[in-house]
């Protein structure tokens, strides 16, 4: 198959080239730009109470506005609001409510806003901006709302000696657009530039150097807008980092994939072997890895479509969408291209046509060979010693804590929290609902037992619908409405009070985005139990179907999840224990699950199917074992550093999410690279043997198959065999 597909795509390369390059300029002019949200309640089905709480309140409440925004007012020189301060802020927030109601792109968005009352140490005063009817707070219209309102409200206290900031859901989703836009440039120029220093010193070419800059651009164009078109069919959001993530996967596998394709070419090129017939070749070997290792990671990111929560089934098609356009590009693309450019590819260098002695990847091969249960025994210990600190794991929900310390949005948080609780930046709303009607009476002890539960620092007075049918209470809470306590809170004391309170024939729901923390965290379970099996199944089938073996995907899979473990037990170890982060973003796991299963199967299959063509060379499982290391080795090594380094640069961005899972894939990637492939994997399959492609024959020489199946007369092995790497 590979092979056919060599052939016409060295033959019909200008047109491949072409074919490329109109999609390209298609899917840009047609295609839709990518959405993301920060509204956590957008990632849950609609059956879990805090989703059920927010239906029951746009139903009954239609007038209730949800805030967008909160204006937070201090002196700028630390000091206590004076009465003329508190005048002077109900006059700039009524401006404000003025200009909500002129201008189209505030009313767009916001409906009102409303001075509240000092704080009680008189350090802080809130005005609170409501929004619109259907409007989330979180997308772009919100964003330019949030900038157009924060323009307007600094002039209004200049020479006052009050300073106003701006926090809640649209100035939150604005600094983190922006932030993101940040990461994006800064992260993209590092990962530029380490894709070019690291392929010059492999390669000493100026246009290898350039390749994956240039065709990798090309075919992340094309994904981009695949992925809108597939968001906007399926109504598919993600957060805000995946642009981000999507440039790094891009880049990483992209230029992963490259290099196995190039490290195949350059070794026929050294034989004599003419372009076409070198390009040919170097597909027909390296095609069925390449193939089967970006199937593995396409099934990987796909399985997430079988998770609950809408953030993930969002990013994986679109991560998924992402690699199979890179593999597609690696397939075809990168050879019409290498057939066009020739021996012209290396310029300047002639050292392609030597090859590298290779001396250290050789001795580790021959110690590996040697002693391979040393060699499994230390690198499984290594993994084993790092998964114990993965029990450490702990989950925090605030997407907010992600954000900068500098951003406006966050030092207004820490200006708010010097004159009232955390939580009156994002009240719980606990909505009672009855089969009958409510009455003024009713409520009271209702709200008083809410005031009693742990965690609650205020409870406003319950406002009853239209119809008498439901009430909701406004409830301010002890602590920061993301932090792990409040969701503690939440999740038992509060949640069980205003059930067992909720009184005969009515119903207690609890809402707000604590409530959908906590929600999050029961989806995320199953998650973790639904979806993880299921892209390990699939992916294990992949494996057998590779190899023709039902023993060694196994014990791959073991070592891949190994590796998942040993990278979120480092991660703890790094972010919680030594950085001292309170926990890690809830998201993480199935981000290391991800790319370092997906991955980490990558340079599995790289290396054992080196394991297996050695073998077919008539070598003995040891000795295969060492030759796959020596000539598997130096790709390996190749491709893990410069994708670890790309997800390194991840931790370039300032935003803590990016940094923590920066670390945590860069990590990862290096673990599966100099680990689990390069020791792990090859001293397992030296040690199992021949059993190890049970009940297949992937290892057997040509001669072992034609005795096998009846022609023992045959006595040449093809002339495609080579023992290069």
């Amino acid at each position: 198959m590979f092979a056919a597909l060599g052939r016409f795509v060295t033959r019909f390369r200008w047109y491949v080239i072409a074919a490329w390059v109109l999609l390209a300029v298609v899917v840009v002019s047609l295609a839709p730009a990518l959405t993301s949200t920060q509204d956590e309640s957008e990632f849950l089905p609609k059956h879990y109470e805090s989703i059920r709480a927010a239906q029951i309140q746009e139903d009954e409440f239609p007038s209730q506005f949800q805030p967008g925004a909160i204006i937070v007012f201090d002196r700028s020189d630390g000091g206590k609001l004076t009465a003329a301060d508190s005048a002077k802020v109900t006059e700039v927030v009524g401006s404000l409510d003025a200009a909500i109601k002129d201008k189209p792109v505030l009313h767009k968005v916001f409906s009102t806003a409303a001075a509240q009352p000092p704080s009680k140490n008189q350090l802080v005063q809130l005005g609170v901006v409501g929004l619109a009817k259907d409007q989330s707070g979180f997308d772009t219209p919100a964003m330019d709302a949030a900038k157009e309102l924060r323009k307007d409200a600094k002039p209004l206290v200049a020479g006052t000696g009050l300073r106003v900031q701006m926090t809640g859901a649209a100035p939150q989703q604005l600094d983190s657009q922006e932030s993101g836009n940040k990461t994006l440039a800064i992260v993209g120029a590092a990962t530029i530039l380490l894709i070019i220093v690291l392929l010059a010193l492999i390669f000493r070419s100026i246009i290898i150097c350039l390749m994956p800059v240039v065709l990798v651009g090309l075919a992340g164009t094309i994904a981009t807008g695949l992925i809108g078109w597939a968001n906007q069919a399926f109504d598919l959001k993600a957060d805000s980092s995946i642009e981000v993530i999507l440039f790094v996967v891009l880049y990483g596998i992209g230029t992963d994939y490259i290099l196995f394709f190039l490290f195949r070419y350059r070794e026929r090129l050294r034989t004599g072997d003419d372009i076409r017939g070198s390009v040919e070749h170097a597909l027909e070997r390296a095609g069925e890895a390449i193939a089967s290792a970006g199937g593995a990671v396409i099934v990987a990111f796909m399985a997430l479509v079988l998770s609950s929560l809408g953030i993930f089934r969002s990013i994986g098609p679109a991560l998924a969408i992402a690699v199979a356009v890179t593999l597609l590009a690696a397939l075809t693309l990168v050879p019409a291209v290498v057939t066009v450019l020739g021996k012209a590819l290396f310029f300047p260098s002639k050292r392609y046509l030597r090859a590298p002695e290779g001396a250290r990847f050789a001795a580790v091969g021959r110690q590996l060979g040697r002693r391979p249960v040393v060699f499994a025994a230390a690198s499984g210990l290594v993994l084993a010693v790092l998964a114990i600190f993965a029990l450490g794991f702990n989950p925090t929900f605030d997407f907010n804590s992600s954000l900068p310390k500098n951003v406006e949005s966050t030092k207004a948080l820490d200006t708010l929290q010097k004159g009232l609780p955390p939580g009156s930046t994002d009240p719980l709303t606990i909505v009672l609902r009855s089969q009958g009607s409510l009455s003024e009476s009713a409520l009271a002890p209702f709200r008083q037992k809410l005031e009693g539960a742990k965690g609650v620092a205020k409870v406003e007075p319950g406002v009853l619908s239209a119809n008498g049918k439901a009430a909701t209470f406004s409830v301010t809470l002890d602590h920061d409405p993301g932090s792990d306590a409040a969701i503690a809170d939440v999740k038992g004391p509060i949640r069980t009070t205003a059930h067992e309170s909720a009184g005969p024939g009515n119903t207690a729901y609890v809402g707000g985005t604590t409530s959908v923390f906590v929600d999050m965290n029961k989806a995320m379970n199953r998650d973790y139990a639904v979806v993880f099996p299921i892209a390990a199944l699939v992916i294990m089938v992949i494996l057998a179907l590779l190899l023709r073996s039902l023993v060694a995907p196994w014990y791959l899979m073991i070592s891949v999840g190994l590796g998942f473990a040993a990278t979120l037990g480092a991660t703890v170890i790094v972010i919680q224990h030594l950085k001292g982060d309170s926990g890690l973003i809830f998201l993480l796991p199935i981000y290391i699950y991800l790319f370092v299963v997906a991955l980490g199967t990558d340079y599995n299959i790289l290396m054992i199917a080196r394991l297996r063509e050695e073998a077919r060379e008539g070598r003995k499982p040891t000795d295969a074992a060492a030759e796959a290391v020596t000539h598997a080795g130096p790709t390996i090594a190749a491709a893990g550093v410069i994708l670890a380094g790309t997800f390194a640069s991840l931790m370039l961005g300032g935003n803590s999410l990016i940094v923590s899972m920066g670390f945590a894939l860069s990590f990862g990637i290096f673990i599966a690279a100099f680990v689990m492939a390069m020791f792990f994997t090859p001293a397992l399959t030296a040690l199992i043997g021949h059993a190890a492609w049970w009940p297949g024959h992937g290892d057997e020489t040509a001669e072992e198959h034609d005795a096998r199946v009846g022609h023992p007369d045959r006595s040449e092995v093809s002339a495609g065999s080579t023992t290069g790497g």
